[in-house]
């Protein structure tokens, strides 16, 4: 067998014990309310840490195009730290403050938006990780091809991350 490929195997229990894991803790933390007033509003810098995600996304995209493979790799490496970042924050507001009703003309618009952005959000953590795992074990032809999936439903989530924080951001209280 390919050397690169028992490496990648090595890592696949823990994409799936991460796969499952990090959305059943915040499912659960999203239960816990804790009776505590954060110093700071974290919506506006969780939204910005996702806008600064999505053009991380973008620029290290390019600069694989470009072949500047050290450039692209850091960048997608502090795109997964910004989003730990950001989920930590997003669990930590939840556990901390109600949630805020949207109520605009756009409603239906919203639900879409941010159902779709809960779901993928949920569904893109396994393409992150097999795909940040098949770059690490250096099996890049196997990290070309999920890319190809990963990248435009990580940016999906990112950018509607931000979208969802514009409408909803008229009606917090």
């Amino acid at each position: 067998m390919n050397q690169n490929l028992e490496a990648e195997k090595k890592y696949n229990k823990w994409v799936i014990i991460l796969s499952i894991v990090i959305p059943v803790v915040v499912a659960i933390l999203f239960k816990v309310k804790i009776d505590v007033k954060l110093p700071i509003f974290l919506p506006p810098i969780y939204a910005t840490i996702n806008g600064f995600t999505a053009l991380l996304l973008i620029i290290a995209f390019v600069a694989i195009k470009k072949k500047n493979i050290v450039l692209h790799e850091n960048l997608m490496t502090t795109a997964i730290w910004c989003s730990v970042i950001f989920l930590v924050m997003y669990v930590l507001y939840h556990m901390t403050s109600d949630s805020t009703v949207y109520e605009g003309n756009y409603r239906t618009l919203y639900l879409v938006i941010l159902i779709s952005h809960i779901l993928l959000s949920v569904a893109v953590i396994p393409f992150v990780l097999i795909t940040y795992v098949r770059a690490i074990t250096k099996n890049f032809e196997r990290h070309k091809k999920i890319a190809k999936i990963t990248f435009p439903l990580w940016l999906y989530v990112a950018v509607s991350g931000v979208v969802v924080y514009l409408m909803i951001s008229p009606y917090y209280t």
